[in-house]
């Protein structure tokens, strides 16, 4: 008895304190329909009689004749017909357009929505099976799932009918800074959280080489390094610490912008290096006393993990490129641009009037943003690669990083910066952050796509009913017209079969850590990623990859079902056995994709040529460099020469003492690599200078295109076919 009254106690202790309830509004509301509708679910099981005639009726009506769009029936050629005319018309908009414009994008999009439109109808009134309880709640259920990822498919192209460039509004702003007319003082903060020592230090120096007098630079240590102390001396730039890590990055930056002045405050991660002319082009836009912030892309001076692991560097572009190149220009043009963290210049006066960095969420720089634009001023976007970073260097810190974004996306809706009840955003604005938000958990209806199949064939769950035809007449039209206008629409940053494979490798932890954050979005704290890494071997990440490699195992238990179907019934076409065997496919490029290649140097090598001079004691060589790094160059030199040991390498008014470490002939010529030897600061300078910092340097990353739908088909199907697995 006495037992029982301390649990009793304890209950209602802890649901006086909140510590079961969910103590967040946002949380209730998805707890709300969830409980609506499992309760609609359970009465229907059940046989509640009225729950089961209203889902009777429903299943009639699903019976009708489809309002106006119906499967024709005598012509076989008809059933082609949307999807060859739709096709047809989207290829010839994008010859006569090959980069996007405000009319083709506009056909393009017109043509996307009525398709998705045209689907929608299709899939509500003509493909629910609600014959039973059991297949009419998978049904159901997958239908609203679909659902949410149709409407924000709808907001996604609406806001795309409107972009914003600014590159010709830079050139005008950025005459008055360059000719010292307008010169504010600009504070650079880099906050480092236990970033390698070599790392911050050419962040460091990139800073000091930007063509701007008027500017201060400040390392944030939250680690109360003595060494990056020490580092700050030796360059001679300024060093703050503070006395605890409360509020992580954001409560770092609030400490320092109390304990400096500058009119302006731009932010670089401790990875990133800016080149030149950074402040040249961004500074400018403070002329106009509205704007509060401008961001400029990230991009990155390393591949990422999935495309290094999938020997695609310099193939397919990073997952990033797209938000860059083309989201970031359609939330400018809605009014509310994503701050990211880095590589963005702030005016000191309106954030200390909104109260600074936002401390109650991990995506400190995001909600920012919304906090600032709420106040009516403007946070705008410059699509110019001004800078570049190091992309995470293996497969499970690029997941992790994965999931802090969305962890701190999410947590948006918990506080007084939620997009969708501050006070000033437009309804545009609501909208763009709406579809931000919405990314995060569509991931969800990505992992259950997965499993149908298999759940289709070993429970017997009908999740749809749909005939060949109509697969050929009403879906096929739309699949077909996205799969061939996404390259085109991103502006060549994005193709449909490498998109899912970035979606995929990543899917099952993010679905997971999206519901995770909905019922208790404070759990887990700030973390960095590891930047600066180097192994020796290869490693196979098991555990990451053990969610794929289950779903790769029943999609093939699927596939061998619908094979032994098809090779008994030759009627129509066997939904599953094509869907089995796209899953197979991507969920196997995906699982390639956790195998960590060795990256014995911590520095990357840049392809740069470069004319140079070899001297040693009885000769001068000239020469073009192939590559060159902070550490080594390999450079290139005509046949039937000889050289070793120690020698002086001549390259753009910097000499630097190199000793020959691998000599070797290539077509003819012979290859040298020469490592740089006791590099003093002011080399180190020129060096990185070279490297990182020339105006323009990082130009080509905004015109590398995304390969071709079927060539990027026929790239996975060689990683599936022929790649070797080292483990």
């Amino acid at each position: 008895m006495d037992s029982s009254n301390s649990i009793y106690k304890k209950i209602k202790k802890a649901l006086t304190n909140g510590s079961i309830l969910p103590k967040y509004k946002a949380t209730w509301i998805l707890l709300g329909i969830v409980g609506f509708f499992s309760a609609i679910a359970l009465a229907w099981l059940l046989g509640e009689k009225n729950i089961v005639e209203l889902f009777n009726q429903l299943n009639i009506w699903q019976e009708q004749p489809l309002l106006g769009i119906e499967v024709p029936i005598n012509n076989p050629f008809s059933l082609y017909f949307p999807t060859l005319i739709f096709f047809i018309i989207t290829q010839v908009v994008m010859k006569l357009s090959p980069q996007p414009k405000y009319w083709s994008r506009g056909v393009i999009i017109l043509i996307l929505l009525g398709l998705i439109i045209r689907y929608f109808l299709w899939r509500t009134l003509s493909t629910l099976n609600l014959s039973n309880p059991v297949d009419g709640i998978f049904s159901l259920g997958l239908f609203l799932l679909e659902l949410v990822v149709i409407i924000s498919s709808i907001i996604q192209l609406v806001l795309r009918l409107n972009i914003k460039e600014r590159r010709r509004e830079a050139d005008l702003y950025s005459q008055a800074v360059i000719e010292g007319s307008y010169h504010p003082s600009v504070d650079i903060f880099i906050p480092t959280y236990n970033e390698h020592y070599f790392i911050l230090k050419r962040t460091v120096i990139g800073c000091q080489a930007l063509n701007y007098a008027n500017k201060e630079i400040y390392i944030l240590d939250d680690t109360r390094r003595t060494e990056i102390k020490q580092l700050a001396e030796e360059l001679g730039c300024y060093y703050i610490n503070r006395p605890d890590n409360l509020d992580a990055k954001a409560g770092n930056i609030n400490h320092a912008i109390a304990q400096t002045q500058g009119d302006l405050i731009a932010v670089f991660d401790a990875d990133f290096i800016p080149t030149n002319n950074f402040l040249e082009r961004t500074v400018g836009f403070f002329q106009k006393k509205k704007i509060a912030l401008i961001q400029t892309p990230q991009s990155f001076y390393n591949s990422d993990p999935i495309t290094r692991n999938l020997g695609l560097d310099n193939i397919v572009n990073a997952e990033e490129e797209v938000f860059y190149r083309q989201t970031e220009l359609v939330n400018d043009a809605a009014g509310c641009v994503v701050c990211c963290g880095t590589s963005f210049v702030v005016r000191r006066s309106l954030l200390e009037e909104v109260g600074g960095f936002v401390t109650e969420s991990i995506s400190e720089d995001y909600l920012t943003g919304i906090r600032l634009s709420a106040r009516g001023y403007e946070v705008i976007y410059l699509n110019e690669k001004l800078s570049a970073g190091l992309a995470a260097e293996s497969i499970s810190s690029y997941i992790a990083q994965r999931l802090r974004w969305g962890r701190g996306t999410l947590q948006a809706l918990f506080i007084k910066e939620n997009p969708f009840t501050i006070a000033g955003l437009n309804f545009r604005q609501r909208l763009a952050n709406f579809q931000g938000i919405i990314f995060w958990l569509n991931v969800i209806h990505r992992s259950i796509f997965l499993v149908i199949p298999f759940l289709y064939y070993s429970c017997g769950i009908i999740f749809f009913k749909a005939s060949s035809s109509e697969i050929i007449y009403l879906f096929l039209p739309l699949c077909i017209t996205q799969i061939s206008v996404s390259r085109w629409l991103s502006s060549y940053a994005h193709s449909w079969f490498f998109s899912e494979i970035y979606s995929l490798v990543s899917c099952v932890p993010v679905a997971i850590n999206s519901l995770k954050v909905m019922l208790n979005p404070f759990e887990t704290k700030f973390t960095v990623t590891p930047k600066g890494i180097s192994r020796e071997r290869y490693i196979y990440h098991w555990k990451l990859a053990f969610p794929l490699i289950f779903l790769f195992v029943i999609n093939l238990i699927s596939l061998f079902f619908n094979l032994k179907e098809a090779l008994t019934e030759i009627t129509g076409i066997n939904l599953g056995l094509y869907w089995s065997t796209y899953n197979l496919i991507i969920i196997g490029v995906a699982l390639c994709a956790f195998l960590d290649k060795p990256q014995p140097q911590l520095s990357e090598s840049f392809p740069i040529k470069k004319k140079v001079k070899l001297i040693n004691s009885t000769q001068t060589l000239e020469g073009e460099t192939i590559e060159i790094s902070e550490q080594t160059a390999i450079v290139k030199l005509p046949n039937n020469v000889s050289l070793d040991g120690v020698i002086l390498l001549d390259i753009d008014r910097l000499r630097l003492k190199s000793q020959i470490i691998e000599q070797k002939i290539v077509n003819h010529e012979i290859e040298i690599k020469v490592q740089f030897l006791n590099l003093n600061l002011s080399q180190e300078r020129q060096l990185i200078n070279l490297l990182y910092c020339q105006p323009g340097r990082w130009k080509f990353k905004e015109l590398q295109k995304n390969p071709g739908e079927l060539y990027s088909l026929w790239l996975m199907l060689k990683i599936v076919l022929r790649r070797k697995m080292v483990v």
